[in-house]
């Protein structure tokens, strides 16, 4: 079975984490993501630490399933070379600051007019127009102007980012969605189409609950650190040897919960008889339980909370999450050969699918800078002479190992 987007074809002008996690995720789905750096240096990612053997490993988290070429962005000829490249793909995704895609002659209205068929993703951090649109942006500033900093957090402490760059994954995501959206549009009308997105909507867009709770009822959420925000009890509580889960959403749940910690005096108790008293009072509740839950390991309360239908689980550091049973059977990591590293270990895709050959998601590594700008081009229809004349000329980088 052929991969899902095998007849895509993706030029990738994007740098640092959202737009790579974009063309990632369409990479993993069978496009041919033409990855392009900046000769010589290649991706802003690449000198962020830590470092395997001298490669990022923040570079190698976004950008498997793609080729590679380097450009001179800064030499005319360079230019020239993406507009040319870009007639004959159906994807282009940039992030450059609003405008700046224009200057270059890489902006969505010059490239459709030899591309009509063309799918143009741009990615910004506030937009490409409005009050903030030249703004720059990252993915913690956006974190914190979303109300997600101002959500997370210890009630009485500071407003927290989340632990990963969930603006720029959000972002990269949504982008994706939209460009596989406009694909299947296109098999209708014929026509391409431009996606904006920014990291400012991508976060505000996933909101959810609190943004509806304000909307409708002009509620304005805080932090309740790692209690649910509205059913209790749902959240961390103390075992003997760890912090565990425990996710009681239902009455039923809860009288189970009463059951199985020996503690059925709360359940007759009127201020924990509904979810709603037991929200108000879930600080003298929280003690209560945490005595019984002292009594035994995470793991232990775990398999006994499962055991009848009240889901839990412990708190993993990275090293437990990648030993935990479930995640190796569920094949969350893959190996694939790299041209410098030899064998290494990389995420999966999370999706499983028939469209996947063999349950596998990752093809190919990430690719080193310029590691495949002689085959890229020659695809284009770029002769070898003119192929070696950019490289020798500078406008094109390759790699010195490069399979190509």
């Amino acid at each position: 079975m052929t991969l899902p987007l095998h007849n895509i074809r993706v030029l990738d002008l994007t740098r640092a984490l959202a737009g790579p996690f974009c063309t990632m995720c369409l990479g993993d789905f069978g496009a041919d993501v033409i990855k392009v750096e900046s000769a010589p240096k290649g991706d802003m990612t690449r000198v962020w630490p830590p470092h395997d053997r001298g490669i990022s490993t923040y570079y190698l988290s976004a950008n498997r399933n793609k080729r590679d070429i380097a450009v001179n962005f800064r030499d005319p000829k360079g230019l020239e070379l993406l507009r040319r490249m870009a007639r004959d793909v159906d994807v282009v995704v940039e992030n450059f600051k609003p405008g700046r895609a224009d200057e270059l002659g890489l902006g969505y209205e010059a490239l459709r007019q030899d591309n009509p068929g063309l799918i143009y993703a741009s990615i910004t951090g506030f937009g490409s127009d409005g009050p903030y649109g030249d703004w720059p942006g990252f993915d913690q500033i956006a974190q914190g102007m979303s109300g997600l900093m101002g959500l997370t957090g210890l009630p009485d402490g500071d407003p927290t980012r989340v632990g990963i760059p969930v603006a720029d994954v959000a972002t990269g995501m949504w982008s994706a969605m939209g460009v596989l959206a406009a694909v299947v549009q296109r098999k209708d009308t014929g026509r391409g189409q431009r996606v904006d997105n920014s990291l400012l909507s991508s976060v505000v867009g996933m909101l959810s609950l609190q943004a509806q709770r304000y909307l409708s009822v002009g509620d304005i959420a805080g932090r309740t650190g790692n209690d649910h925000m509205v059913i209790y009890p749902y959240g961390t509580f103390e075992a003997s040897d760890a912090q565990l889960n425990v996710a009681a959403a239902t009455q039923e749940m809860w009288l189970a919960l009463c059951r199985l910690l020996d503690v059925e005096d709360l359940a007759d108790n009127p201020d924990y008889a509904d979810n709603a008293k037991r929200v108000a009072n879930r600080a003298a509740l929280r003690e209560r339980l945490n005595e019984r839950f002292r009594t035994d390991t995470a793991i232990a309360w775990t398999h006994k909370f499962v055991a009848v239908g009240i889901p839990a689980g412990p708190i993993y550091g990275m090293d437990q999450v990648f030993d935990d049973p479930q995640v190796i059977h569920g094949g969350m990591v893959e190996e694939v050969d790299h041209p410098s590293l030899g064998r290494i270990k990389t995420l999966s895709n999370p999706l499983r699918m028939e469209g996947f050959e063999g349950g596998k998601t990752v093809r190919l590594p990430p690719p080193e800078v310029g590691q495949h700008s002689r085959a890229v081009l020659a695809e284009f229809g770029f002769s070898k002479q003119e192929i070696e004349t950019l490289i020798t000329e500078g406008t094109v980088g390759a790699w010195d190992g490069a399979l190509s």
